[in-house]
Parts: structure tokens; C-alpha cells; sequence
């Protein structure tokens, strides 16, 4: 930061000195198997009294607004409600193939206004989405209906239409608001959030195209964060795809801030850092991409996750099963160890 102020009274300073104190009291230390398991235990229910309280699930009384053909997939649109008075919208994409049975993913939309959208492969003409699919490579819940996944491809809470594509608080970010009034009413966003995405794969299962069995989840960013914790926590997910998300919390929540209420789960650094909470998604098979030259979530940091997550895997004797990807880019989805990757785990081509 240019021109630092360094007086002792700047609480800037302060955070600096506490967050070089404080160190995370179930961070992974596991030599073994066994010790990793019993590790794995803890640390997941102090993620899950962390999260506070989720919502009672209601009838998801789904509403099919609208369907289109493309020319790999169709692309229909529904609105779920996922507890009582609260709808979330979300796209589903269908691939052309014959299979009687389709493995399906979860695609969590990052930060920004438009939610799914772009995501979904919908830019309604609008430059700015445009963009962000080209820049970005964000259209993956498209990219992976054309190679014969069904997608689910919702709008988290303060985002895209949850938001009425509006933001009423500018310049406040409308999650950070909130985020306060879920903590008031006695919850975590992220926390309502991940049941959210929990009750977009009820609504997947209420299918008779999709393969129960084989169920992935992936995003990038804050999607990532989601795509991180969904995967940890909602058993019917299979292997998951965490992009541009491997980080530490040192880096992007002290040094760098650039987090936001949606990502929070309040107290967790006392804990473990984000390394952790990533390494107890082990066994599951898990990709990690990260950008060689990604200014969101520095590539240094990524690293560093990257090597207690390879740690993890290793002492639980499933070393194969992660596989990171670093790639020339920035803060962005590949585009490429993810396909083979969903097609080995979600699609039993070689699955070891």
C-alpha cells in the first residue's frame, strides 16, 4: 500500500500485529491416515457451528419460466424456493446427447452484479457480460453442458436478479449489508448461501435425467469459496473444481482485502486458515486452478495452500486424487484439466 501510514495508533497496523499472533488451532499437522480422519471430524463441525444455524428447507414448488434450444444443449430457466419466502432463481442446462442418465455440476457464479448469467452462457447483448465471459473464460457452466454434464447454474443471495440486478446501497456492497442482516437475524450468509446450493441439487434430483450418483460442483472466485464449502459439507457432491480460490487468509483478508460479507465464516481463522479448510475436502477427488498471474488471489499464497492441501491428500494415502493446475493466466477459469478431470470422476472414465 503506497504511502503506508505507520503510527501505532492505525488500526491497519494493529490488525497487521494480531493476525501475525494468532495462529490457527486446528490447522492440519496429520501424519497419517487415521490422524487425518480424526482431524478431518473436528475441523468440520467447528466449520459447521461457525456457519450458525441453516434454514428449514420448504417445498421447492419449482416454476418453469422459460426454455430455449441451443445448439449443444437446452437451456431452460426456473425459480426454486428454497426456505419459506425465499426464491432463487437459477438456469439449467441439458446436453444434446443420448445418455439416460447425466452426470450434473453445481456452477457457483463469482462477485459481480449479473450473478449466473455469464455463467450460464446468457449476456442478453449487454457489453459488460460480454466481456466478462471473454476476460474471464466465465461461461463454464455452458462449457460443460457442450461436453454432456447437465448444469445447475444458480443466483446466490445479493447477486444478479436476487438483487433485482440493482444495487439500493452503492457505493456499500450489497453483500456486506447483508451479511449484517443475517447475522442480526441470527445467521451467516455464507451459511444461507451453501443451503442454497444444497437445495439446487434437491431440485436437480427431482430428476429423472440426472445421474444421482454423479454429482460435481465448481466456481470461480467468491464461486470458488462457495464451490470450497459446498464441497466440504454436501455428501451427494462427488469431486469438485475450486478456481482462482486457493489462497491464505493472511494474504486476502489482512494484507490485501479483498473479501466481502458473502465470503465470511466469522471466528474461522482462529482456527484454520483457508489451506485447511480446503485439505478436509479430502477424499474426495478435487482440482485446484490457480492463475500464474492472478492479482485477486496472488499465485505466492495460492501456493502455500496448494502445499497443505498436497499434505492432506498424502497423509490420508489419496495423493492421486487432487491435481492442481497452475496456468498461464490471471484470475480466470482454464478451460482445461477441468474437463478431463469431471470426465474421470463424475463420468467413470478411468476412475481410479
Amino acid at each position: 500500500m503506497p504511502n503506508k501510514p505507520d503510527s501505532p495508533q492505525i488500526t491497519d497496523n494493529f490488525l497487521e500485529k494480531w493476525a501475525e499472533r494468532v495462529k490457527p488451532s486446528m490447522a492440519f499437522n496429520a501424519r497419517n491416515r487415521e490422524q487425518f480422519l480424526a482431524w478431518k471430524k473436528l475441523l468440520i463441525n467447528k466449520v459447521a457451528e461457525l456457519l450458525w444455524e441453516f434454514p428449514e428447507p420448504c417445498d421447492l414448488s419449482p416454476r418453469k419460466l422459460y426454455a430455449e434450444e441451443k445448439e449443444k444443449y437446452l437451456r431452460e430457466k426456473y425459480i426454486i424456493q428454497t426456505e419459506k419466502d425465499c426464491f432463487m432463481p437459477l438456469y439449467l442446462l441439458i446436453p444434446k446427447v443420448e445418455r439416460k442418465k447425466h452426470p450434473a455440476i453445481l456452477c457457483c457464479h463469482g462477485h459481480g452484479e449479473y450473478g449466473k448469467d455469464a455463467v450460464a452462457g446468457v449476456h442478453n447483448n449487454k457489453p459488460e457480460i460480454i466481456a466478462g465471459i471473454k476476460g474471464l473464460n466465465y461461461n463454464y457452466g455452458e462449457q460443460m453442458a457442450e461436453r454432456g454434464f447437465i448444469t445447475v447454474c444458480p443466483d446466490w443471495r445479493s447477486f444478479g436478479e436476487r438483487a433485482g440486478y440493482y444495487n439500493p446501497f452503492a457505493p456499500r456492497d450489497i453483500c456486506n449489508i447483508h451479511f449484517l442482516q443475517h447475522l442480526i437475524l441470527g445467521r451467516t450468509l455464507l451459511g444461507a448461501n451453501i443451503f442454497d446450493g444444497m437445495r439446487a441439487i434437491d431440485f436437480l434430483l427431482t430428476r429423472d435425467d440426472v445421474d444421482a450418483e454423479n454429482i460435481g460442483c465448481m466456481g470461480l472466485s467468491f464461486g470458488g469459496t462457495m464451490a470450497t464449502y459446498l464441497t466440504l459439507l454436501e455428501p451427494r457432491i462427488k469431486a469438485g473444481d475450486i478456481i482462482c480460490y486457493a489462497t491464505t487468509t493472511k494474504h486476502y483478508a489482512i494484507s490485501r482485502p479483498n473479501f466481502c460479507g458473502s465470503q465470511i465464516v466469522p471466528g474461522l481463522y482462529k482456527y484454520a486458515d483457508v489451506g485447511d479448510v480446503i485439505a478436509a475436502i479430502c477424499p474426495k477427488p478435487l482440482l485446484i486452478e490457480s492463475g500464474a498471474n492472478d492479482t485477486c488471489f496472488w499465485i505466492d499464497s495460492a501456493m502455500e495452500a496448494h502445499e497443505k492441501v498436497s499434505a492432506a491428500y498424502s497423509a490420508a494415502g489419496v495423493r492421486d486424487r487432487l491435481h492442481i493446475e497452475v496456468f498461464p493466466g490471471s484470475h480466470s477459469f482454464a478451460g482445461s484439466m477441468a474437463f478431463k478431470f469431471f470426465e474421470t470422476y463424475l463420468k467413470n472414465e478411468k476412475k481410479k
